[in-house]
């Protein structure tokens, strides 16, 4: 694997490498400046059981999560299953009955359809009496004209989505994203830009929150937990935006005052210490690997660095299949396992996985996924060192193209 082709692939990388360094670098210095502003102290590692009143390390962490992002407020809660269940909890508490909400994304990811009602669920928003719609990208930006035409008094909160999913499209750079909420704001202040930031954390020194957006949501399995968070998401953003969704995950009245921290408080803080450099290791692999693709004549999307995600354009259910397998055989846990298609709860078909993971689910840590159906393509997210993901990319392509092109 590491011959002389590998080696000159990585050549041509190195300016690419060093831009990701850089972000690498600023982004560590917000952190630590965090910790320092708010006095971070090995006291703030204790945790709460039970009720998880007068927190201080919960708290703490809410304030440092909150200067990161540059936000007035943060709620980082391991009672947070995932981070559609963070996004549900955020849509539910900002929208009342008779709201509507659209997505300037197209439809949103496959497990939030069944939340708003797309596929048809009695607990969904639409039962409870919320409208959605949605507006599709134009030519991989925003339509600018159909947004024009709908925001009026009528829509509550603007929905984005960042990151691809299972969308043949690339992730929205923070500079789209930024330019898109000027527009709306030009045009109604008062609506709220709600924005899915998954995947995409610390892959630019600026988050949405920086341009403009009200709320941003993400998980901690994914960028900002670094592989060392076992469970959580996070919510930033206006101060009484955040107090309404701290209300509908724990009790009206209490908010953000109760949620025990469970012993978790120091994996946080650890993780989000360590995120900035296990995000550049992730997007180092991410661009290693398109650079295979290219080699090998694979088709990909979405190669910018506006996130953690590759997807690789197989367009054979086969050779998808066997890379996914390659991946997992790579990987430090459950090498031994072989991934098959199986149904999942919120997918409407038939998934393969691959996932040797320290902690269950984690897409920072060296993953791929994809949903069995045309055009077949793969999703390959995270790394927690570039070098692990480079043993395992290279052997995959190895193995699928019979040694590949390298000699």
């Amino acid at each position: 694997m590491l011959n002389s082709k590998i080696l000159e692939i990585e050549k041509s990388l190195e300016d690419e490498f060093k831009k990701i360094e850089n972000v690498c670098f600023a982004n560590s210095e917000k952190v630590l400046s965090a910790f320092h502003k708010f006095n971070l102290n090995t006291g703030d590692f204790n945790g709460t059981t039970g009720y998880g009143y007068g927190d201080a390390g919960r708290d703490k962490i809410d304030e440092i999560f909150a200067d990161v992002f540059h936000a007035e407020k943060a709620l980082v809660r391991t009672q947070f299953i995932s981070g559609t269940h963070a996004l549900t909890v955020s849509l539910f508490g900002l929208l009342r009955p008779g709201d509507k909400f659209v997505s300037i994304t197209g439809k949103p990811y496959d497990t939030l359809e069944p939340v708003i009602g797309i596929t048809p669920n009695q607990s969904s928003l639409k039962s409870f009496g919320i409208d959605f719609d949605y507006i599709d990208l134009k030519n991989g930006d925003f339509d600018y004209n159909k947004i024009s035409g709908v925001i009026n008094d009528d829509i509550k909160l603007i929905h984005i989505q960042r990151s691809i999913g299972y969308a043949s499209r690339d992730t929205l750079s923070i500079e789209k994203v930024s330019k898109v909420i000027d527009f709306i704001k030009n045009i109604n202040s008062e609506i709220i830009i709600f924005v899915d930031n998954c995947y995409c954390e610390f892959c630019n020194s600026l988050e949405p929150t920086d341009v403009g957006a009200d709320v941003v949501v993400g998980s901690l399995i994914k960028n900002l937990g670094a592989g060392v968070v076992n469970n959580g998401a996070y919510v930033v953003g206006k101060a009484k935006y955040v107090e309404l969704i701290a209300e509908r995950l724990t009790v009206p009245g209490q908010g953000d005052h109760v949620g025990p921290s469970l012993g978790q408080n120091k994996s946080f803080l650890l993780g989000l210490y360590m995120a900035p450099s296990v995000v550049a290791s992730a997007l180092k692999v991410k661009l290693l690997t398109k650079k295979l693709c290219e080699v090998n004549n694979v088709s990909y999307i979405n190669g910018a660095t506006n996130d953690i995600v590759l997807g690789i354009c197989f367009g054979d259910a086969n050779k998808l299949s066997r890379y996914a397998k390659c991946i997992q055989k790579m990987s430090a846990i459950d090498s031994a396992f072989v991934p098959e298609e199986t149904d999942m709860p919120g997918y409407d078909s038939k998934i393969i996985m691959a996932s040797g993971s320290f902690v269950d689910g984690s897409s920072i840590e060296l993953s791929c996924d994809a949903p069995l159906r045309e055009p077949y393509i793969l999703y390959q997210q995270g790394s927690l060192t570039y070098d692990y993901g480079k043993l395992a990319v290279c052997k995959a392509f190895e193995e699928i193209f019979d040694g590949g092109n390298y000699e």
